[in-house]
């Protein structure tokens, strides 16, 4: 994967939206357990390009679920956590291996379908273990965290997979918050190794990466502060329309590409 150069052109104006766009996607990522991979390409993509992206989150998220681990650590279910990351582990380094030898283009299709299948997805998958109160075995968990490793180590958004299955797994509230951080640690490390020995990792990269990261930190306790005051519907339908709107701009530019 060749990296695009765009990165000198841009902004500090440019800058201070990804930065704050970045602490708002944390806010929600605290609130919600997921965010940040869902928005920032709506940021990033128009500005560098689509192939540098998941590079981007998936180093950024290292420090974004650091701080969510420790927010609350004391709610993390580890059993359940190191058997996703056992069972996710090859298919993680595969996926993200795909996605280094991916256009541009293709990179952009492969984000913008992932962000717009991730918003009814989620409100299938949620309803669907509400009403008929699915829950599986540590069993399940295993073999749903297969294929849950393919999509979170080449595209961007996926956190929906694993959110609706530590909740069948039996986690609800901050237990699913907190085990997700822990096992994107996990994975996030695999996604690096692997972009690193690709050459995806530029210092370009890195520097959009601590820049969204080092946002996160606050951003993280600031959810926490507010996980009981605001109703996670509001946000969560603001969350679907950016989604889906920014996924369908990304598969159009990536068609005109294409053309």
């Amino acid at each position: 994967m060749t990296i695009v150069s765009g990165f000198a052109d841009i902004s500090l104006l440019q800058l201070l939206l990804v930065a704050t766009m970045a602490l708002f996607a944390s806010i929600i990522g605290g609130l919600a357990g997921y965010g940040t991979g869902a928005l920032m390409p709506l940021v990033l993509v128009p500005l560098v390009g689509a192939e540098p992206v998941v590079p981007i989150i998936a180093i950024s998220a290292m420090l974004t679920n650091a701080s969510r681990a420790l927010a609350y650590v004391r709610h993390a279910d580890r059993r359940r956590a190191l058997i996703v990351l056992a069972c996710a582990a090859l298919t993680t380094a595969l996926g993200a291996y795909g996605y280094t030898r991916l256009t541009n283009a293709g990179a952009a299709l492969v984000i913008g379908t992932m962000l717009i299948l991730s918003v009814p997805l989620r409100r299938v998958l949620r309803r669907v273990l509400r009403r008929r109160k699915v829950r599986i075995g540590e069993t399940g968990l295993a073999a749903g965290s297969v294929g849950y490793g393919v999509l979170v180590g080449g595209t961007s958004g996926s956190g929906v997979i694993l959110l609706s299955l530590l909740m069948a797994a039996g986690l609800e509230g901050a237990a699913v918050i907190a085990t997700d951080a822990m096992i994107s640690l996990g994975t996030g490390l695999i996604k690096i190794s692997v972009f690193g020995l690709a050459g995806a990792v530029t210092a370009q990269v890195l520097a959009f990466a601590l820049l969204i990261g080092g946002m996160a930190v606050p951003g993280a306790f600031l959810a926490k502060a507010f996980v009981e005051r605001m109703p996670v519907h509001i946000h969560a339908a603001i969350l679907d329309v950016a989604v889906i709107t920014g996924g369908l701009v990304m598969i159009s530019a990536a068609a005109r590409q294409l053309i």
